[in-house]
Order: C-alpha cells, then structure tokens, then sequence
C-alpha cells in the first residue's frame, strides 16, 4: 500500500515537473513570438517599443542618479546575482554596463503576470539602443534606429545677426559653425552687415522621422555689398573640404579669428587708454571678449614655443608658424590638454580657454600676430594663398560645382525651404 502511495506520488510529481516545463516552453515561445511578429498583424491599433508588444509587457523608465549601481537597480527587481554577473560578461565586447552614463534613462521591460524583467534598453545617443536581454538567452545587441538623410536648402537677409536670422526660421544652429568653417577664412562673421545674404545647402539628420542634428555642409553662398563668396564641399582626395568657384581651397593659412562666437572688444592700436594702467600705450594685439572658459584654437598649424605666466600676460601662449608668422593668446584662464612648449599642434586645436588673468578687466583674449618678429595687425594683414587643387581634378569639380551652384542660386532668401527629390538625385548623382 505504501508503495503504492509513494509511485503515485512520484508520477504526480512527474506531471507537475512536465506540466511546469510545458508551460515555461509556452511562454518562451509566446515570448520569441511577441518579438518576431508584427502586432500590426493581430491589432492595427497596438503599440510596439522596439518589438516588444506594448499590451504584452510593462515598461518602467527610470532616470539613473549618479551614485546608482546597475546591479543593484535589477536585483531590487528580482534579478539574480548570476545572471547579472553572466549579463556584465556578455556585455564586454558589445556596450560595456560600465559606459551607462548617470542622468540617461533606462526602460525596464518585465512581464505583466510575476514582474520578472526580460529586459533592460538604454539609448547611448539619438541613433542607438542597447538592448540588455535576461529572459531566455542572456545577451545584449545594438539597434540602429531608422536615420535618414535629407537635403535641405536656406538662405536669409541679416538684419541684427547670423544667429538671429537663422533662429528666426528655425534653422538648425549647428549652421552657424558649419558656415564659419567653410567660409570663415574669406567672411569676418564677427563684423557682418545689415543687409548681408546667405544661403546654404546642407544635410538635414532624420532619426525616426524626427530631426535630430546635420551632417555635411554641401554648399554655401554670402554676399556682403558687391562682393560675394562661394564654398563648395568636395573631397579631392589630398585635400577634403571647402573650395571656391575656381577650385581654391577656402581653408588659408591662418583662421580670421582664434575664438568662435566672439566680439573684437579692443582693435589694434599704436596708442590706446589701458583699463588697467589707466595710461596710454599701444595695444599692438586684437582683442577677442567671450565668456570665461570658451575654447581658444590655434590660428594655424605651428609648434608652442611657450606656454607660460607672466604678471601682465597671465596664462598665455606663443607660437611658431613659419619662419614668417608668429602668434600669441594672452589672459587664458588655463592651458589646452597636454599644451607645453615644444607640442606641435594643428590649426583649430583648443590650446587654452578664455581667461581674465594677468591686466585684464574681463574675459576675453588678446591675440598678438608677428611677421617677421614685428607686430602687426592681423585683420589687415595679407595672408599667404592656399594650396591649389590638382588641375587633373578640376573636371570633376567642376561638374560638381556646377550642380551646387544651380541649388544655391535656386534658393528663395526669403524662406527656408527643402530641396526637391529631383535636387536631391542630382547633388547624389
């Protein structure tokens, strides 16, 4: 009888185990299902997150605090210690838990019925999602968002700024640096006029359908009274960037001015009243105001040959261009990373940060330019001319100077507007 007892016992505790392991299957295939199968398919009006469907799973966003610990945010969730250990290891070689920034957000995916979390997503930046899987397989992988690259096409008049016109039409103001770097070696952006005109062609960044940054600069055009330039972007393998309509590069020798988003507060001048001395004497520099910590860049390539104090310089930095040019960038508030004298460095480099050190009254940079060891006023200073292009090259740019031009010289400077499909074909064509 006992025995009896004990084999029924047994075959019970068979069923249930198979029963439990039937079920556990059903769900890991319910599961796989929910990810592989559209929603669309069984509810037109469901809502998915990634490929999970939204009415089979609970999401949770949380907001990761500086002194949080990963580990313990999932095992205050139910998550056992080993497979957060195997989660770490599986996520070494593919987006380390380590490089999960404080102030990002998390979403937690758990099952509706016992809360268990199947899943984790972070979003590094607008482009990716870092999907942590913890239900049947413990791994991770990166999703791509959809991104797609539009051209779109602006132009304006300045009334008050650059930075005004283009806020004005809603316009991305990443603009502003992209037209600095492929036309401010010809425009002085920091002394436009009312009544100036641009116009641009440029890449427009879609993530999702929504707008999210630009890309490349294609073309642009500014014209100030008569006179008026042309930047064209092409890559003729020596030299990637800006050309003009002859095929000279736009990039010079040396950069109009070593701060970006800047005012000249004080010009060159053989007799000046010092805010400090309160006397007058040269000021045999130009000065540069912008708020206190904004990068400086090196004008041109060159080696430091000092990177030093002095009680009227404070933090300031020489360099050495040629055997023509020399620069100078008084009052820093600090020096750029691994700036010293001897460290050769390249044209746009940080090599310090706007400062009001040593006889300053304010923020800013007084920048100083040699030529041949004498002093000079670099705004009226004739720069050396760029390298020209291969004249093997000029056919092809030509081409594709052609076809940008016809874009630019298409735009209405009284609207922004985006390229047609047919514009689009020809610049890619």
């Amino acid at each position: 009888m006992t025995r009896t007892r004990l084999t029924r016992y047994g075959i019970f505790l068979l069923l249930l185990l198979a029963a439990g392991v039937a079920i556990h299957q059903a769900r890991s295939v319910i599961k796989q299902n929910n990810r592989e199968v559209a929603c669309e398919s069984v509810d037109p009006d469901c809502e998915q997150f990634i490929h999970w469907d939204l009415g089979m799973v609970n999401l949770e966003k949380l907001k990761i605090q500086p002194n949080d610990m990963l580990g313990n945010l999932l095992s205050n969730r139910g998550v056992d210690y080993l497979k957060i250990d195997e989660l770490i290891r599986a996520a070494k070689s593919i987006f380390p838990l380590k490089s999960i920034q404080a102030g990002k957000e998390l979403t937690i995916i758990s099952d509706p019925v016992d809360s268990t979390v199947q899943a984790f997503v972070y979003e590094p930046d607008a482009y990716r999602q870092i999907l942590y899987h913890l239900d049947d397989s413990i791994r991770v992988e990166i999703v791509e968002k959809e991104t797609t690259i539009k051209i779109e096409s602006a132009g304006g008049i300045i009334e008050q700024s650059l930075w005004l016109s283009m806020e004005e039409q809603n316009l991305p103001i990443d603009l502003i640096a992209a037209m600095e770097d492929a036309l401010g070696w010809s425009v002085d952006f920091y002394h436009i006029q009312k009544g100036d005109q641009y116009k641009v062609v440029y890449e427009r960044k879609y993530v999702e359908g929504q707008a999210y940054g630009i890309g490349k600069l294609i073309g642009a055009s500014y014209t100030s009274g008569d006179t008026e330039f042309h930047a064209i972007r092409f890559n003729s393998g020596k030299h990637d960037g800006y050309f003009d309509l002859e095929g000279r590069p736009m990039k010079k020798a040396f950069l109009k001015s070593p701060v970006q988003y800047s005012r000249i507060s004080s010009r060159f001048s053989n007799k000046r009243f010092h805010p400090v001395l309160k006397t007058y004497k040269g000021h045999f520099g130009t000065d540069y105001a912008a708020p206190c910590g904004t990068p400086i860049r090196a004008v041109a390539d060159g080696r430091i040959t000092i990177a030093s104090y002095t009680n009227n310089n404070g933090y300031y930095v020489k360099m050495k261009h040629d055997k023509t040019y020399e620069t100078q960038y008084l009052h820093m508030s600090k020096f750029g990373p691994g700036i010293k004298a001897g460290v050769m460095v390249k044209q746009g480099q940080t090599i310090g940060y706007i400062g009001q050190t040593g006889l300053a009254t304010g923020c800013h940079v007084c920048f100083r330019f040699w030529k041949n060891g004498r002093q000079v006023d670099h705004l009226r200073e004739k720069m050396p001319p760029p390298e020209a292009m291969e004249p093997l090259q000029l056919p092809e740019y030509f081409e594709l100077r052609t076809k940008i031009k016809a874009m630019l010289d298409g735009i209405d400077i009284h609207s922004d507007q985006m390229l047609s499909k047919d514009d689009c074909n020809m610049y890619h064509s």
